[in-house]
């Protein structure tokens, strides 16, 4: 029941669902490139949207602060919205982790998936076509 009664467990899914649909999307848009640039391009496009940071804005009462955290590339921009230099540049560091580390992902991703060459036997002897039947070409 608290997935209900509290909204930040139900933002952080729904910001997973559709930066879900962003990396889906775009890496099937981008496909036109070659699998290892389009797995590093998805790689840190996911670490620009997945990389965390806590954050603290003050309430009303200037007594007070609300902390947390949120994805780094929202808090730097209410950084840059706000003016804030500190927490901006604190949040774009984390921004540049997050996109190596997405490309090193990417990187894995890619490497992972790569088949491994056939290899190339000479020794193999084509089975002779008897002189009444027709020989098919052979390709390699």
């Amino acid at each position: 029941m608290m997935l209900l009664s509290n909204s930040l467990p139900q933002l952080w899914l729904i910001y997973a669902l559709l930066s879900l649909v962003v990396l889906v999307t775009g890496h099937l848009g981008i496909r036109f490139l070659p699998r290892l640039p389009r797995w590093i391009v998805t790689g840190v496009v996911a670490g620009i949207i997945w990389m965390p940071t806590s954050y603290a804005l003050p309430t009303l009462e200037q007594a007070e602060s609300h902390s947390g955290i949120a994805p780094a590339i929202v808090v730097a921009a209410v950084a840059m919205l706000q003016g804030k230099g500190g927490a901006m540049v604190g949040a774009l560091l984390l921004l540049v982790v997050g996109m190596v580390l997405g490309a090193l992902l990417g990187f894995g991703v890619w490497h992972l998936g790569r088949r491994p060459a056939a290899t190339k036997t000479t020794d193999v002897k084509q089975p002779e076509a008897s002189n009444h039947e027709r020989q098919e070409p052979v390709i390699g």
